[in-house]
């Protein structure tokens, strides 16, 4: 039996695991892990969603499949407020969610991981890149349109700031209904941004962004590659948000796999 046939065993044979861990406020989190090799000495890999969505998101689905097929591990999280995991939706600040990833990084150490990556998508993104700011424990980081800004996100959607402070909460609508945001967001978000966080990131960075995403302007995502010290930027033409185009789901997912394939045998 050839190693690919063997791999595709173990493979079909694998089962996801729910773990459940804790962050820095000792809420509980939840996550689901994938090793199809059993072998925690490979690399895995920590996908981390967007704002107001959770672990079992479908814009990682097929990346999953791509990087697993090749004997990677996946952990994908629900972040606070989000999914299964603890905490209010309306307390989901950048700099929680942030030491979420961190959290999810140190339980992964804790069960013999040494070599993990870092994909984190929109809201998750901006968390991933002050997470990969802090940690020396990452091989690679990818961002999948990510805020990088939210303060200059909500000037360029003309989001009403000051009835925002106002009032001390806002409605978020979702495509499930509305939850609640409450401001104490936007002065976390002015003290954590993207760009402050970029310069001290120490590791090979993917950034990838569609150039008509109407919810998170591309410009954030050159303005961060120019600060991040070793990283490349890939414009999907004609992607939006959530690449919506089954052709450009499967431009970007292809994109980043192969990034991640690449770091996967670097090491």
């Amino acid at each position: 039996m050839s190693k690919q046939e063997k791999l595709q065993v173990k493979l079909n044979n694998h089962m996801e695991q729910k773990i459940h861990f804790q962050n820095s406020k000792r809420y509980n989190l939840c996550g689901i892990l994938n090793n199809p090799t059993h072998d925690n000495e490979k690399l895995i890999v920590i996908l981390v969603h967007g704002h107001s969505s959770n672990k079992n998101t479908k814009s990682f689905s097929l990346l999953r499949k791509l990087i697993e097929s090749k004997g990677i591990s996946t952990f994908r999280i629900d972040l606070s407020g989000h999914g299964e995991s603890g905490g209010k939706f309306e307390e989901a600040t950048v700099s929680l969610v942030s030491n979420d990833i961190l959290s999810a990084i140190n339980y992964l150490k804790s069960q013999g991981y040494k070599k993990i990556g870092l994909v984190g998508s929109s809201f998750g993104g901006i968390a991933s890149t002050i997470a990969a700011s802090k940690s020396k424990d990452l091989l690679f980081l990818v961002l999948k349109s990510p805020v990088s800004d939210y303060a200059d996100l909500y000037r360029w959607r003309g989001l009403n700031i000051n009835e925002w402070k106002t009032k001390g909460i806002r409605d978020y609508p979702t495509k499930t209904g509305m939850l609640k945001q409450r401001y104490v967001f936007y002065e976390d978000a002015i003290a954590n941004t993207g760009y402050k966080a970029a310069p001290n990131i120490r590791v090979p960075t993917l950034i990838i962004h569609g150039d008509d995403d109407q919810e998170v302007p591309t410009y954030q995502s050159v303005k961060l590659s120019k600060l991040i010290p070793d990283n490349k930027l890939i414009i999907v033409k004609g992607a939006d948000h959530t690449y919506t185009n089954p052709e450009h789901m499967k431009e970007m997912s292809g994109l980043i796999s192969k990034f991640i394939i690449q770091q996967f045998n670097n090491v």
